[in-house]
């Protein structure tokens, strides 16, 4: 139900070593029509990132780094020592941004959503490059189908996670939204199968129009649960 980066990573990836000229990453990037390249030492051990970024702080040569100062931060100078710098290894951003091939797809989401990055070099246990993958690849997951989407909901929420007799709740999606209908045993039961809804890939939203047989005192009713438990798509009706 949960997909891993392995799932949605490219294998083959194009990528930079820190003794490579600015000229040679350049066309680099121009030929793999990317805007960073992963930058790999002798072992194959991701060791940074070379992007346009920072081959166009070359190209434009802003003025307030090209006169050293007394009192200057630290932001500044690597910005100059980048100004200056004739090889990948001088350029490129290190340490890199990179997530394992076994992390879920939405744990990439977040980190390239908090650390502003469009990719993650995907790295193995010994930090050799396995993969990349792009902002892209995750917003491809959007375009599964409905029918695809209501079949895992079914099939791994209702019956091997939740064990819950065929036809208990009926589900309906469009265009990512999930309708819930139908009654369970307990009313505890509710927020658990919205929670394990909302996070099957390519689900936008999920409503409900589940009801309950009985009340459970052994578990938080759903509506004394704190909000920040449930998740913020979820609209009760």
């Amino acid at each position: 139900m949960k997909r891993t980066v392995r799932e949605h990573m490219t294998q083959e990836v194009v990528s930079a070593t820190p003794g490579m000229s600015i000229k040679e990453v350049a066309r680099l990037l121009a030929a793999a029509e990317v805007s960073a390249l992963p930058v790999v030492d002798e072992e194959g051990r991701v060791i940074g990132v070379v992007s346009e970024a920072d081959l166009l702080l070359k190209e434009e040569r802003p003025e307030e780094l090209l006169h050293h100062r007394r009192l200057e931060g630290h932001e500044v100078r690597e910005e100059r020592a980048k100004l200056e710098a004739h090889t990948v290894g001088d350029v490129m951003t290190s340490p890199a941004i990179t997530i394992g091939p076994d992390a879920m797809v939405r744990e990439a989401a977040r980190l390239m959503r908090v650390r502003g990055v469009k990719r993650l070099p995907v790295v193995d246990a010994r930090g050799a490059l396995a993969g990349i993958i792009s902002r892209g690849d995750i917003v491809r997951i959007f375009l599964r189908s409905d029918a695809d989407i209501a079949r895992e909901i079914e099939q791994e929420v209702f019956l091997k996670t939740m064990w819950m007799e065929p036809g208990t709740v009926a589900v309906t999606v469009h265009e990512g939204e999930v309708r819930l209908t139908g009654q369970v045993e307990r009313k505890s039961l509710i927020p658990v199968l919205l929670r394990l809804t909302e996070t099957v890939d390519g689900v936008i939203g999920v409503r409900s129009q589940v009801t309950y047989e009985r009340e459970d005192g052994k578990v938080a009713a759903i509506d004394t649960l704190p909000q920040s438990v449930l998740p913020r798509s979820h609209r009760y009706e």
